[in-house]
Order: C-alpha cells, then structure tokens, then sequence
C-alpha cells in the first residue's frame, strides 16, 4: 500500500511539473500473503523475497540502461536487495550508495535479533553472508563497502553495532548531527561517494522524527526535523551524484491522512531539483 500512498499523493503530478517525463511501470506482483513460507526464521521469508528482488533487478536493469533515472517506491528496506542488484548489474560493477535511514540494516541472519529481512540489506548488498544473499543473478557484493555513507541513523543492535565498527562504512548518526549541523553531515556523508561510479540514493521515511512521519513501520524518536529533510534532499540535488532513488517504509495504515506519503512525495521532489526560488 506504501507505493499506491505516494501515487496518491500526486508524485507523478508533481514530478512532471518539475519538467520530468515520467512513465510509470506500476507494482511489481507478488505471491498472495497467505501463501507465503516464512522458512528459517534467521532470515524470514528470504526465499521470497529474493524471488521478488529478482523482478525488481530486472526492472531497474532495464530502466537503467534506458537512460532513465528509477525512482523505486516501497515497501519495506529489503527492496533494496534487488534494486542495487539491478544497478550493479546495469553498470556492470559495484557502486555506491547514501543510505537515510533511523536504522543501519546491517544485520545478517547470525547477527539479527529478529530474523528480518528488511533489517539486513546493507549487510546483503556489501557481500556480507553471501551464503544466505548471493543467489539472485546480481554482483555481490553490489556495492562498496567504503562507498556506504549512512545519514540520520539512530537505532543498532548490539551485533551489528561490533558489525559496523569492524567495517569501512560511513555512519553519520543523530549524534553528529546535532553536533555539526545538518550541512556538515551531509557533505561528510556525500564526501564519501564521490568517487564512485554510480551513486544510490535510498531514503527510509522512518529518519524523520515521527512527528513529522508517523506512518511507518518502525518509528525512532528523535529524528530529522522536516527543514533538515528538505535542506538534505536538496543537497543531494546539488551535489549531481544521484542516479537512481528509493522511496521506502510508508505503511498507510499506521499514518494520519497521508502525511508520511505526502511528505515523501515532497522530498523526492527536492532530490530531483525542487527548490524554493
């Protein structure tokens, strides 16, 4: 329902008068929930959702090489398993990605507390627990573990806390943004990708304070203010690194008249050039 939210909510509309051909691929198909095999509980319904990250990789192949800009829209943070997969895939070697997110997803299935899925994509993507990951018909790793610059995060588990200081990804937590300001942190996260060959930008609604985005799934207190969201995107925007964007974990059922996903749509707008004046 989180992807029928933003449509809603005008994203097309507004994109298009940013001057945007937009053309949308509608949703993915996925087996009927009651069907579903949960499988070995340190990694729910894997099996599953790789079948469906196998889609999703074929789409933002394709879209890629089209010479389009994919805006993917979820759903739960375990999509971006198959839309890195897709990018490497289409730019034929790993790249890079700015993960905003109140979470790390750094988890394996031997580090979770919980067996979630959606709590192991940076794992996953980084070539961390190949044996559970590498089977989708994508590089793995999918990206740089060095090119990972996470911003807005505040929630680890104790694991993969140890997991993330062993590793070479950037974290930019709550912490120091409050230290530094919004600005800095940005540009010391962006810092990070500037290398790379192709840079993903992936925005998880929960980074917000839930005052400002309380329909997601998994809401942490004390997140990003609604001017610090925009002043974000729009640095994204003037940094011209993006090539592709994923808007995720906008759970209608949980929000108050569409507030999560109206502000989505607005914060994708200010990633792709939106500005004030």
């Amino acid at each position: 329902m989180g992807p029928s939210a933003l449509r809603y909510a005008a994203l097309q509309t507004r994109l298009e008068g940013l001057g945007y051909d937009v053309r949308d691929q509608g949703n993915i198909a996925t087996t009927d929930l009651a069907a579903l095999v949960q499988g070995d509980g340190r990694a729910k319904y894997l099996d599953e959702i790789l079948r469906y990250s196998a889609l999703l990789a074929d789409q933002v192949e394709a879209a890629t090489l089209a010479g389009a800009l994919p805006l993917v829209l979820g759903g739960d943070h375990s999509i971006a398993i198959g839309v890195l997969g897709g990018l490497a895939r289409a730019h034929g070697r790993p790249g890079a990605v700015l993960w905003i997110d109140a979470h790390a997803d750094m988890n394996t299935p031997e580090t979770s507390p919980t067996g979630n899925v959606h709590g192991m994509p940076v794992a996953a993507i980084a070539g961390y627990g190949r044996e559970w990951f590498d089977r989708g018909g994508w590089p793995v790793p999918s990206v740089d573990e060095a090119q990972v610059a996470m911003i807005g995060v505040r929630s680890i588990d104790p694991e993969e806390r140890e997991v993330l200081r062993r590793s070479q990804v950037r974290v930019v937590t709550m912490a120091e943004i409050d230290r530094v300001g919004m600005e800095a942190a940005v540009e010391a996260a962006l810092d990070r990708l500037r290398a790379a060959p192709w840079v993903h930008v992936s925005l998880d609604m929960d980074v917000l304070d839930p005052l400002h985005a309380p329909g997601v799934g998994t809401p942490v207190p004390g997140g990003i203010t609604y001017r610090e969201a925009h002043l974000m995107m729009e640095m994204v925007a003037e940094s011209r690194l993006m090539g592709s964007l994923q808007v995720v974990e906008v759970n209608p059922i949980l929000d108050d008249q569409n507030r999560s996903a109206r502000l989505a749509v607005e914060l994708v707008c200010s990633a792709l050039g939106q500005k004030i004046l």
